[in-house]
This record gives structure tokens, sequence and C-alpha cells, in this order.
């Protein structure tokens, strides 16, 4: 037997309909701490802020290779904070721990604290499903499901049950205008997704990502596959959706970096060399290596 709940978004106008759901069976493997090998990076979020993920000596594994070693950061509530670092360092399995894609890598597992709000992101109690809701993933190329620009929205609500038809269209219309792609699809909501642009595509798989009310938005490499007009879109976008929701992008456009993001993090070699204030960690860097990086000595 299962409760149904209504939920509100408390940062959005988003309604939620939610069943309990009993625990899948993929849980992340837990392993033995690791040595502590990381330099000791400069963190970034004032006390002031709320922080919506919390990740102190947090390690993460692929069988024998160690992916990331003893990362500490907080990420800050409604703020873009950019990932950095050469191909290879880390920052995309950072990425996917936080909502637990890692789950499906049979030689995956990690060790430490990662935390969303108060909630123990690894702890094999937490609803997986629930924790996919509240945190949202937009992947380097667009994937929109082959079904209609309306049913790729609706299809994430429809999960959680008990929608009317007016209230799932007034909710498709409301995620489409978050997304700023309303005006150019409204007249065509029942065409297939995939005849839109790759910018256009993109951008309604955020709408799809932030139909169900997340917390946060993880975005990995959104703009690396679209042309310099629809990446300067999605930027925009990115800009405004921090009104509502906490967003990490990573990304290897430092530009990018620099345009979109309110705290930066470099990371190297699966370790986090330094983190703070994006103008900051650009003109005045702390560390050596991250200087290197910026200015293009490497990577």
């Amino acid at each position: 037997m299962t409760e149904q709940v209504s939920k509100i978004h408390p940062k959005s106008n988003f309604v939620l309909y939610k069943e309990t759901s009993t625990m899948p069976d993929t849980q992340p493997n837990l392993a033995k701490p690791a040595p502590a090998s990381a330099p000791t990076p400069t963190t970034s979020s004032p006390d002031s802020e709320h922080v919506t993920l919390r990740v102190k000596d947090f390690n993460a594994w692929y069988g024998d290779y160690q992916a990331l070693h003893n990362i500490t950061l907080n990420i800050p509530s409604q703020r873009v904070t950019s990932l950095i670092g050469p191909s290879g360092c880390g920052k995309s399995t950072f990425l996917r721990w936080i909502n637990r894609m890692n789950d499906l890598v049979a030689n995956a597992r990690a060790q430490g604290v990662m935390q969303l709000d108060k909630d123990d992101v690894l702890d094999r109690a937490f609803d997986v499903v629930e924790l996919r809701r509240r945190v949202g993933m937009v992947f380097q190329k667009p994937n929109p499901f082959p079904k209609s620009i309306y049913e790729n929205i609706a299809f994430g609500p429809r999960l959680h049950k008990h929608f009317h038809r007016s209230d799932l269209d007034a909710l498709v219309e409301q995620s489409l205008r978050a997304a700023a792609i309303w005006d150019e699809v409204k007249d065509r909501l029942h065409n297939s997704a995939l005849g839109l642009s790759g910018g256009q595509q993109q951008r309604l798989c955020i709408a799809r990502a932030i139909a169900v009310g997340p917390e946060v938005l993880l975005m990995d490499e959104p703009c690396s596959a679209l042309d310099p007009r629809s990446t300067a879109s999605v930027e925009a976008l990115i800009r405004e959706l921090r009104q509502t929701f906490t967003i990490v992008v990573v990304t290897h456009n430092m530009q990018q970096a620099a345009r979109v993001s309110d705290l930066t993090a470099f990371f190297f070699e699966g370790k986090l060399i330094e983190a703070g204030p994006t103008d900051g960690m650009f003109t005045n860097p702390k560390n050596k290596q991250t200087e290197d990086y910026v200015t293009g000595r490497f990577g």
C-alpha cells in the first residue's frame, strides 16, 4: 500500500505529486577510508549563505582506480557553481555522485560525507527515486525523448500520479516558460521534440528537469554541443534559473564559467585544488596550479 502525498516546492510554484515507493536494489558501495592525499582546498560559501550541498572528505573509486580524493566543498543555495579542470580530473564523476548516477556503474563506490540539506546522499536508506526528483540532471548532448514536446515535459510529473489534465497543461506551460522556450513551441506542443534545433532541445531538457520541482540542477557541459547563439541562450537561462534553483555546472570553457557562475571550483587529478568566488578565482587565484590553469599554461 502506498501513501499519496501532495507537496508544493518551497522555492517555486511547482506543485509536486509523489507516491512513496520501495527502495531500488542498486545502492552505493561504501569503501574503506583512503589516506589523506589531497591538498587542503580553499572552500567557498560565506557563513551567511544557506548551503544546499555539503561535501566533506569525499572519495570515489572505479574498481581499484581512485577518481576523487578527499573532496571538501560547500555549494550554496540559489547560486551557480562551476566545476573547471582538464579532462579526466573528476568533475563529471563528482557531479554524477550528487544524484547517485554512479549507482548504475557496477564497480563504482564512494566514501565520505555528501549531504543534500540534512539528508545523507550516500545513506543506504535514502530513496534514490526521491533524490533524483530533488536533483535534476542535464547532459552534455541534448537527449529529448522520442515523444511530443508536451509529453517530454509531462512524463516526469505523471510518474508522481494524480494530475488532472488542466493542472498538467499548466505545469507544462510553466516549465517551458521557465526554460525560455514557450514562445517558440507553444503552437506545436504535440509535434515531435526531435524536430527542434539543438539549442531548443537543450532548453526542452532543462524544462523537463525542472518540471518535477527539483532543488538542484546539475549540468554536465550543457553547451559543448551547441552553436554560439544557442550557447548564449542557455547561458542566459542559467543566470535566470539561479533565482530559483541551486545550479552546478561542469564546463571546460573558462570564459563560460566566468560569465555564468558565482563560485568556481578547480579540480586537478581527482583533487579539489581551490574553490571560491569566480571573480577571485580568475583574477587572483591563491594556488599556483589554479593560476597556471586559468592563464592557459596547461589544460
